[in-house]
């Protein structure tokens, strides 16, 4: 039954992003212009949204649906990698008109040129998983 849940929710989720503009290579081409606002704003409501629940779960010390006490780790302070890993994102970002969310509302939209790009996230992914224990901290 969760299952389905997380299906409608995720089916939801998909349709707000395509409704919104979101996975739109338009409107993120605008954004990478910074020729309109449209896109800063979701991502600044999701940020937002994102740091109010985190402070939430962190105060109220809420659980999760199966009862786990959700516990946030701190982030490690090693800026360098971020900002390399934010410029490897931003680029295929850019190269690719989405990031990996809407990567998958395009597929189910229809746009079927975007399964190449999934293909490639999913061995980039793949590959990072093999490297990792050999790239500097």
């Amino acid at each position: 039954m969760r299952t389905i849940i997380y299906l409608a929710i995720g089916i939801f989720f998909g349709i707000v992003l395509f409704k919104s503009e979101a996975a739109s290579w338009f409107r993120i081409y605008e954004m990478f212009q910074f020729a309109s606002f449209h896109m800063y704003g979701i991502i600044g409501s999701a940020v937002g949204l994102g740091i109010i629940v985190v402070q939430l779960i962190k105060r109220f010390s809420i659980k999760s649906i199966y009862g786990e006490k959700i516990s946030i780790a701190p982030k490690e302070k090693s800026y360098s990698r971020y900002i390399l890993g934010g410029i490897i994102f931003g680029l295929g970002w850019a190269l690719a008109g989405a990031c990996p969310g809407p990567m998958f509302v395009l597929a189910g939209a229809g746009y079927l040129p975007i399964l190449i790009v999934i293909a490639a996230s999913i061995v980039g992914t793949f590959l990072y998983g093999l490297l990792r224990d050999k790239l500097p901290h």
